[in-house]
């Protein structure tokens, strides 16, 4: 005879956990919460299977990150000043999406949060790529990729994610089929009644594969993934300008500020922690020469700790105190506050560990990553200075030339 556990029969499961506030979210595999004297208790309804899949452990997991959540309560209130530039007087006080509107530089486009670029800023937005080259990427080295822009869920699963982006992607749904019999009947009610069947279509797609690019770096660590890499080609250095990105800002889209589509040069770099640290003090070096010298902006900088940064735990870690994001701000005048038009950050070990990369010595691998927005660089120029390319810098005035001459409606 044998003698073992055959089966295991769960008649209550509850754990408890301190919280200042109740839950009012629905959990998977939670019957019940009940939340009484700053105590949360939650109900489980898990059999043999659930708990040999650790299904509690990640309920607790996700209770404690809740609550995290609710104590960090957003990036404003993790804001640090660390740097800001004298106060100085600007040639414009007007909105400069209305400008640009007025003057015929941009007009919106089909899709919410959209803009079509004309030649005018279009040209300064080659300019602002060519400062990023000659000063950023030259210098220090970065070799220029092509990271997709459809991104799947197996990538936001590695990344990290996937566990907070639904709000604000836009998805990709593949067609069912190609067949053209599949589709025919949509095809025919277009051509009797000019209008697009939507809820028609909506029949005969498929479930999301993923979403648009979101954040422009996680899709390149599949380049990586499970890789052992050679010591000597550390530190990785890379960047992609290679197409848009794509974020659902709802309510809070504004002008050519914020936006649901946006164009985005990203730079991506890894290796050991003391080689993403001092890249991440080149970067800032050049940033400064560049919002200094260049641009001759009214700027900042502030420390903040990016949600998914506590959503994984890292918040208050002292040993990865180093971790974080450097937000860089501009003045807008025309409403005398600030915009975050640039942004820096050391990831830690979070995308070589998501993604199970390794290092040929095996030392510990770091990572970082630094967004450039070409939208919110106009945005800040033309804010303090305005349209007329008279006001601009110099260096900016010699580097755009002579204005392009734009398309004339009558």
């Amino acid at each position: 005879y044998r003698i073992g556990i055959r089966k295991i029969e769960i008649d209550s499961y509850i754990i408890s956990f301190p919280s200042k506030k109740p839950l009012k979210n629905k959990i998977p595999y939670v019957k019940n919460i009940e939340y009484t004297d700053e105590q949360l208790i939650l109900s489980l309804n898990v059999g043999e299977a659930e708990i040999e899949n650790r299904v509690p452990d990640r309920i607790i997991s996700l209770i404690e990150d809740k609550i995290r959540s609710q104590e960090y309560g957003g990036k404003a209130e993790h804001w640090n000043l660390l740097w800001q530039s004298e106060k100085k007087q600007h040639g414009n006080d007007l909105d400069p999406t209305k400008q640009l509107l007025d003057a015929r530089w941009i007009k919106r486009g089909a899709s919410r949060g959209q803009w079509i670029h004309g030649p005018q800023i279009t040209k300064l937005f080659r300019v602002f790529e060519q400062i990023v080259l000659d000063e950023i990427i030259v210098p220090l080295d970065y070799k220029e990729m092509i990271f997709p822009k459809l991104v799947t869920w197996e990538v936001w699963e590695h990344s990290g994610h996937a566990k907070g982006v639904y709000p604000e992607i836009y998805y990709v749904c593949p067609p069912k089929t190609r067949d053209p019999e599949f589709w025919e009947e949509v095809i025919d009610h277009y051509k009797v009644t000019l209008e697009v069947p939507i809820d028609m279509i909506a029949g005969k797609i498929d479930k999301p594969i993923g979403g648009m690019c979101y954040a422009q770096c996680p899709p390149f660590w599949m380049f990586l993934k499970g890789e052992t890499i050679a010591d000597s080609s550390f530190p990785i250095k890379v960047f992609d300008r290679s197409g848009t990105s794509h974020r659902y800002e709802s309510g809070g889209i504004h002008g050519i500020e914020r936006v649901d589509e946006f164009h985005r040069i990203e730079l991506v770099w890894c290796g050991t922690i003391q080689q993403v640290l001092d890249q991440s003090k080149k970067l800032q070096e050049r940033y400064k020469r560049i919002f200094n010298d260049i641009l001759e902006l009214e700027w900042r900088t502030a420390w903040v700790t990016p949600w998914f940064m506590a959503q994984e735990g890292l918040t208050g870690l002292s040993e990865q105190k180093e971790v974080g994001t450097i937000d860089y701000e501009a003045m807008m005048p025309y409403r005398d506050d600030w915009l975050e038009f640039q942004n820096l950050s050391v990831n830690g070990d979070k995308y070589p560990g998501g993604f199970n990369v390794k290092s040929q010595s095996r030392e510990q691998l770091w990572s970082g990553c630094s967004g450039i927005g070409l939208e919110r660089w106009a945005s800040a120029l033309l804010a303090q200075k305005g349209l007329n390319i008279k006001d601009w810098p110099d260096t900016i005035q010699n580097m755009y030339g002579k204005m392009p001459e734009g398309i004339k409606f009558l």
